[in-house]
C-alpha cells in the first residue's frame, strides 16, 4: 500500500485550499490604515491663528473624571419604569439614574449609547478612546489583544500631566501597556465568574476615591457581562449584579466634588440570551449617563438634545471637558449640550458650543486631509465633496468672528451635518478590499476544487505515475523566482504572493500531467450531471442568497432528506429493490446471469427502508436543537441549548439531567456493543483497555461533571470549596482519560486477537499449527495470503462446526477475532473517545444531539452499504469504490449537526464557555481556550471528516450478512467474504479507494468554501455583507481546515493500522514458514 503518497497528495491538495482563503481573505478583510500622529496642545488648526494653538486654550470644565464602565449594560437595564409592577430580572434595577436624572434635570443625563459593530470589548475599548470606527477583522483580536498605537484619550490624558487610575478588566493593560499612572487589572476571560474583577474594584475604588493620588478614575466592572453570558439577562443572578451596580454609583455620587464628572457607561448591550459581538439594537445599544455635583447642563432647557448617542461622541467630548485634545483619528463630534451656548452664561473661561465644535470640525477635517494623502480608498467625488464643505463653513465661521455677529443655528447645524457627513464616508469607505488578492485567491480555490475533481476520478492513475514529485518541484521553483524579483524590483517579499504564484503553478503542472497520463475517455464532463452533484450545487448556490444563509439549517436538513430519498427511488427504478424473476432452466448453467438471492434482497430492501425511516427521524428531530439568529424574529432557541446551571425550574433540570446521562451512557453503550459484536474487545492489547475501561469511566466522570454544574450556587453552600475542586478535577480527568485512549489507540491499534491451539491435558504434543487452505496451492505462496486465509479457516470452523483446515479434534488451528473489522474498529473507537471529549466541552443537553449523531452516521453508513450490496452486480468499477450520493450525504450531515449542536455562523452564537471547562479560573495564555472554543464550535465537522474512511470500510464490515448461506466449496473460496481483509489481498485498489474517498470529500468542502468566497467577492457592497456573508465565509472557511486536518488524522489512523497489520505479517511469517 502506497501510504506516504496518500498523505503528500492529500497534505499537497489542502494546501492549495489554505492558499487560496489566504489570499482571498488578504484581499477581502483588510484591517483600515492607522494614522499614527498625535495631536498636541501647541497645534494649529487650518485655518486658524499663526502663534497659538486650538486645543488647549481655555480653562477645561472638570478637573477630574471618575469612568464606571459597566460591562453589556444594556439600554434597557438603565431605564425604569414605576408603573411596572412585577419587573423582570434585569428591570428596574437601577433606580439611582432615574433618581438623579428627575431630582436633578441640569446635573444629570441619561441616552442611549450606540456601538459601532463588531460589538465585542476589545472593539469598543478602541472606539470609545480613539474616536476611530473599527473593521470587520479587528473581532479576531478580541481575546489576543495588543496595545493601541493610535492617538486615544488615554495618551493624551497622560501627556496632559493627569494622573490615570485604572481597575478592572485586564484587557485595558493590554491595550494601553504605559498609559496608567496606577493600575489594578484583574482576569477577564472567565466568563462563569461574576465576582472576582467586581470584587476587587470595590475594595479598591473608595480608597482611591477618598485620597488625592489621581486625576481620573477608571473602572471596568464584568459582572453584568458574565451574568449575562452565563444565565442571560432574565436571571435572578442578573437583578443581584444590577442592584449591586446601583449601589456602586451612589457611593461614588456621594463622595463626588463639585469639579469631578461622572460617567457611567455599558461597552455594548446584550442579546436575549446574553450574548452579543453582532449588529443587532439589542447588542449595539448601550447606556449612557452623565452626572456632575454642580450644573453640567449649560445650555438652555429649549436646546434639542440627542436620542442616541454614538459611543465615538465621547472621546471628543470628554478631551475638551477635560481640556486635554482631541485625538487626532477621532471622527466623534461633541455633545453640545454639555456646553454653553455663549460664553455670557456664567462661565466665561470654557469652551462655548460654537468653538467647541469648531475645533471638533478642524480637528476631524485635518484627520480626512492626512488621511486622504495616505490613502486612496475614499472616492475623490466625496473626497471633493467634503472638501468644498468645509471651505463653505470656515468662509462662514471666520466671517462671522470677524464682525462679532453671533453665529447663527444653521451654521452649527451645517457644521454638525459635515462631522456626520465625514463619519459616514469614511465607514462605508473603510469596508478596503484589494480586487486583485481577491481574484488571485478566487482563482487558486477554483484550481483546487477542480485539483479535487481530478485527484477523485483518477486517483490510481496520480499514485502509479509519481506525479507529484515535479509538480512540488514547479511550484516551489516559480514561487522562488516570484519571491526574488519581488526582493530586486519592491525591496522585500510579500509571502501571500509567493504562496499563490506557486499554487497555481502546481495546479496548472498536476492538471497537465495527469492529462497526458490519463486514460482516453476517463474524465468526462457528464460525470458532473449526477443527482448527488446537483443537490451539492444546490447546497453551493443556497449560500450567494442571505436568506438562505439565515436559514441554513433547515435548508441544508431539507437536503439530506431529499438525497436520502434519492437513494431507495433510484434503486427500485433500476429494479434492485425487489428480487429478480426466476432464472431461465433451459438455459445452459454459464449463460445464467448473476442475481443475488432473493433472501439477500429483502434483507437488504428492508435494511434500505430502515435506514432511510432511522435518517428522516433524526432529521426531524434534529429541528428540535437549533439556535436562533436574530434576523429570524420570533424563532425561540431550543432549551437543550441552556445549561442546566440556567435552570431555575427544579424539576425541569433534573429531566433534562435523566435524558443526557442516559444519552450519554446510551452513546458508550452503543460503541461498545459494537465493538463486541466483531469480536475487537478479545485481546490483551491497549487498545481494549481503552475501550473497556477508559471509554466507560469517562463517561461516568462526564456525568458526574455534569451533576456539579448543575448544582445551584445557594444550595450546597457548606460544600462550596468542595463543589469548586470537582468543577476543576473532574473535567480535566475526564480529558486526561480520554487523551490516555487516544494515545494508546495510536499506539497500538490493532484489536485483532490470534492463538494457536493448545495441547491438550493428557501433554501429548500437538504439531505447529498448519496454514493449508482448500486450494492445494503450495505453503509458500499460502504465506503471502496467511491473514484472509486464517479468516477463512476460522470463520469456516466457527460458522459451520466443519473440519476442514482443523485439528484432528475438530478445532481450528488459529483463532482470531476482530479480523474482519481490523480498520474500522480503531476508527469507531477514535470516534467515540473523540466524541466524548467534544461532547464534554458543550451544555449537557447536547447529549442528545450527540447521541442523534451517532444514530444518523450508522443509518448513513448502512444505507450505503446495503445500498451497495443490491447494485453491485450493475456497478462496472472496481469494488472499493465510493459512489458520490454518501459522501455528498456523509458532509452535508456534518453541516446539519453544526446546526443540530447550536451552532451558528455569527459570531455571538460562539459558545465561549467552552474555554472554561476544567479551567474555572482561567488561562494564562489564549492557546488553550482558542483551541477549546475551535472544538466546540466545529465538533460535528470533526467527527464526520475522521470518520470519512468508514465510507470505504463500512460494506466490507456489512458483506457478513450476506455470506451465511454455507461453507464455499473447494475451488471458490476465492469469492468467499473477507470483509475488511480484501483490502489486504488488493493494496492498489485500496490505496486509490481511499485517496478518491479523501479527495471527494474534500472538494465537497471545498466547493463550499469556493460558493462563500464567490459570495463575499460578488455581494461585497450588499447591505448584509458583514452581517451574513463574511461571518459565513469565515466560519466556512474555518470549518474546511478543520475538517481537512481531521480527514488527514482518520487517513492516518488507517494506515497506521496498515502498519501495524504488516508487523503482524512478519511477527507471523518467520514462525510459520519453516
Amino acid at each position: 500500500m502506497k501510504r506516504l503518497p496518500i498523505l503528500v497528495l492529500l497534505l499537497w491538495l489542502c494546501t492549495l485550499f489554505y492558499v487560496g482563503v489566504f489570499l482571498f481573505v488578504g484581499g477581502f478583510l483588510l484591517v483600515r490604515l492607522e494614522v499614527n500622529r498625535t495631536s498636541t496642545c501647541a497645534d494649529i488648526l487650518h485655518p486658524g491663528a499663526a502663534d497659538k494653538g486650538d486645543f488647549c486654550l481655555k480653562e477645561p470644565r472638570f478637573r477630574r473624571a471618575v469612568i464606571l464602565i459597566i460591562d453589556a449594560l444594556k439600554a434597557d437595564f438603565a431605564r425604569y419604569n414605576p408603573v411596572n409592577a412585577v419587573p423582570r430580572p434585569f428591570e428596574n434595577k437601577l433606580p439611582i439614574l432615574e433618581e438623579m436624572v428627575s431630582s436633578k434635570p441640569s446635573h444629570a443625563r441619561l441616552y442611549t449609547f450606540r456601538a459601532d459593530p463588531p460589538t465585542t470589548t476589545m472593539q469598543r475599548i478602541k472606539g470609545f478612546t480613539t474616536g476611530s470606527l473599527p473593521t470587520f477583522i479587528d473581532v479576531g483580536n478580541n481575546f489576543a489583544s495588543s496595545a493601541i498605537l493610535e492617538d486615544n484619550l488615554v495618551l493624551q490624558l497622560g501627556q496632559a500631566g493627569k494622573r490615570v487610575v485604572f481597575m478592572g478588566d485586564d484587557t485595558w493593560v493590554s491595550l494601553f501597556p504605559r498609559g496608567f499612572h496606577r493600575s489594578l487589572p484583574f482576569p477577564s476571560f472567565n466568563v462563569k465568574d461574576l465576582h472576582t474583577v467586581d470584587n476587587g474594584i470595590l475594595q479598591n475604588i473608595f480608597p482611591t476615591l477618598d485620597g488625592d493620588d489621581w486625576d481620573v478614575l477608571i473602572a471596568h466592572f464584568l459582572g453584568v457581562d458574565h451574568c449575562g453570558h452565563r444565565f442571560g439577562p432574565d436571571h435572578p443572578a442578573m437583578a443581584e449584579k444590577l442592584t449591586q451596580m446601583d449601589g456602586v454609583i451612589r457611593s461614588v455620587i456621594e463622595r463626588l466634588q463639585n469639579d469631578t464628572l461622572l460617567v457611567v457607561m455599558g461597552d455594548h448591550g446584550m442579546t436575549d440570551t446574553g450574548d452579543h459581538g453582532g449588529e443587532s439594537q439589542k447588542e449595539t445599544d448601550a447606556a449612557l449617563f452623565l452626572y456632575s455635583s454642580s450644573p453640567l447642563l449649560l445650555a438652555p432647557s429649549s436646546q434639542v438634545e440627542p436620542e442616541v448617542v454614538p459611543q465615538t461622541d465621547l472621546v471628543p467630548t470628554l478631551a475638551l471637558l477635560l481640556g486635554v485634545p482631541i485625538p487626532y483619528s477621532s471622527l466623534g463630534q461633541v455633545l453640545l449640550p454639555l456646553f454653553p451656548l455663549n460664553t455670557t452664561s456664567g462661565v466665561p473661561l470654557t469652551l462655548s458650543q460654537e468653538e467647541a465644535l469648531w475645533i471638533n470640525v478642524k480637528q476631524v477635517n485635518r484627520f480626512l486631509e492626512t488621511y486622504s494623502s495616505m490613502a486612496t480608498d475614499i472616492p475623490a467625488d466625496r473626497l471633493s465633496h467634503l472638501r468644498a464643505h468645509f471651505s463653505q463653513l470656515s468662509s462662514r465661521y471666520l466671517g462671522s468672528m470677524h464682525t462679532g455677529a453671533p453665529l447663527p443655528p444653521q451654521l452649527l447645524a451645517s457644521m454638525q451635518e459635515y462631522l456626520g457627513s465625514v463619519r459616514e464616508t469614511c465607514r462605508a469607505s473603510w469596508a478596503r478590499f484589494n480586487p486583485l488578492k481577491m481574484a488571485c485567491g478566487l482563482l487558486v480555490v477554483c484550481g483546487a476544487c477542480v485539483v479535487s475533481y481530478v485527484l477523485a476520478e483518477l486517483s490510481s492513475v496520480a499514485l502509479r505515475s509519481g506525479v507529484l514529485k515535479p509538480v512540488l518541484m514547479g511550484g516551489l521553483a516559480v514561487a522562488t523566482t516570484v519571491a526574488v524579483v519581488q526582493l530586486f524590483t519592491l525591496g522585500s517579499v510579500e509571502a501571500s504572493w509567493a504562496l499563490g504564484a506557486a499554487a497555481l503553478a502546481s495546479e496548472l503542472l498536476f492538471l497537465w500531467r495527469t492529462r497526458r497520463a490519463c486514460p482516453r475517455g476517463r474524465l468526462s464532463p457528464r460525470g458532473l450531471l449526477t443527482p448527488p452533484l446537483l443537490v451539492l450545487l444546490l447546497r453551493c448556490a443556497s449560500l450567494l442568497s442571505d436568506s438562505y444563509v439565515i436559514s441554513e439549517g433547515r435548508v441544508v436538513t431539507f437536503l439530506i432528506f431529499t438525497l436520502g430519498v434519492y437513494v431507495p427511488v433510484s434503486l427500485n427504478w433500476e429494479g434492485l429493490l425487489v428480487p429478480s424473476a426466476p432464472a431461465d432452466t433451459q438455459k445452459p448453467p454459464g449463460c445464467h446471469s448473476p442475481a443475488l438471492p432473493p433472501s439477500t434482497v429483502r434483507r437488504e430492501s428492508t435494511a434500505v427502508l430502515v435506514c432511510l425511516g432511522v435518517l428522516v427521524s433524526c432529521l426531524y428531530l434534529s429541528l428540535s436543537f437549533h439556535g436562533c439568529r436574530e434576523e429570524q424574529g420570533s424563532c425561540r432557541p431550543s432549551a437543550f441549548l441552556t445549561p442546566l446551571s440556567r435552570m431555575q425550574d427544579g424539576r425541569l433540570r433534573n429531566l433534562h439531567y435523566v435524558l443526557s446521562l442516559a444519552a450519554l451512557f446510551a452513546w458508550a453503550f452503543l460503541l461498545l456493543r459494537w465493538l463486541r459484536h466483531y469480536g475487537n474487545l478479545n485481546s490483551a492489547g491497549v487498545v481494549t483497555f481503552a475501550a473497556r475501561c477508559l471509554l466507560p469511566l469517562a463517561s461516568v466522570c462526564m456525568g458526574l461533571h455534569w451533576a456539579v454544574g448543575a448544582a445551584p450556587e445557594d444550595s450546597f453552600r457548606n460544600l462550596s470549596e468542595l463543589i469548586s475542586l470537582a468543577q476543576v478535577t473532574v473535567p480535566r480527568v475526564t480529558f486526561g482519560l480520554l487523551g490516555l485512549g487516544l494515545l494508546l489507540l495510536w499506539l497500538d491499534p490493532l484489536t485483532v486477537y490470534l492463538k494457536t491451539r493448545t495441547p491438550p491435558s493428557s501433554g501429548t504434543p500437538l504439531p505447529p499449527p498448519r496454514y493449508r487452505a482448500s486450494t492445494g496451492i503450495s505453503a509458500q505462496a499460502e504465506l503471502h495470503h496467511l491473514i484472509p486465509q486464517l479468516y477463512q479457516r476460522i470463520r469456516w470452523s466457527l460458522e459451520d462446526g466443519g473440519t476442514q483446515g482443523s485439528e484432528p479434534d475438530g478445532r481450528p488451528a488459529v483463532e482470531a477475532y476482530g479480523l474482519g473489522t481490523v480498520y474500522s474498529a480503531p476508527l469507531v473507537l477514535l470516534c467515540g473517545l473523540l466524541g466524548l471529549m467534544l461532547l464534554l466541552l458543550h451544555p449537557e443537553g447536547m447529549a442528545l444531539a450527540f447521541l442523534m449523531l451517532l444514530l444518523q452516521a450508522a443509518a448513513l453508513l448502512h444505507l450505503h452499504a446495503s445500498t451497495r450490496t443490491l447494485s453491485s452486480l450493475q456497478s462496472q468499477s472496481n469494488g472499493f469504490t465510493v459512489p458520490w450520493t454518501p459522501v455528498v450525504l456523509w458532509s452535508l450531515a456534518a453541516s446539519q449537526f453544526f446546526h443540530t449542536t447550536g451552532h451558528l455562523p455569527t459570531f455571538p452564537s460562539i459558545q465561549w464557555g467552552a474555554a472554561f471547562v476544567g479551567f474555572p479560573q482561567g488561562h494564562v495564555g489564549t492557546t488553550l481556550p482558542a483551541l477549546l472554543v475551535t472544538l466546540n464550535t466545529f465538533a460535528s465537522h470533526i467527527l464526520f471528516a475522521v470518520a470519512c474512511p468508514l465510507l470505504l470500510l463500512w460494506p466490507l464490515v456489512c458483506e457478513v450478512r450476506g455470506s451465511r448461506t454455507g461453507r464455499p466449496v473447494a475451488g471458490e473460496d476465492g469469492d468467499d467474504v473477507a470483509m475488511e481483509m480484501k483490502l489486504r489481498e488488493n493494496p492498489q485498489q485500496f490505496s486509490s479507494a481511499l485517496l478518491q474517498l479523501s479527495a471527494r470529500y474534500l472538494l465537497i468542502g471545498g466547493a463550499q468554501v469556493l460558493a462563500s468566497v464567490c459570495a463575499a467577492a460578488v455581494l461585497r457592497r450588499h447591505l448584509m455583507v458583514w452581517k451574513v456573508f463574511a461571518p459565513k465565509l469565515m466560519f466556512e472557511a474555518s470549518a474546511f481546515i478543520v475538517s481537512s486536518v481531521f480527514v488527514l488524522l482518520g487517513v492516518s489512523l488507517v494506515l497506521r493500522v496498515d502498519v501495524a497489520v504488516a508487523c503482524l505479517f512478519q511477527r507471523l511469517l518467520p514462525d510459520n514458514s519453516r
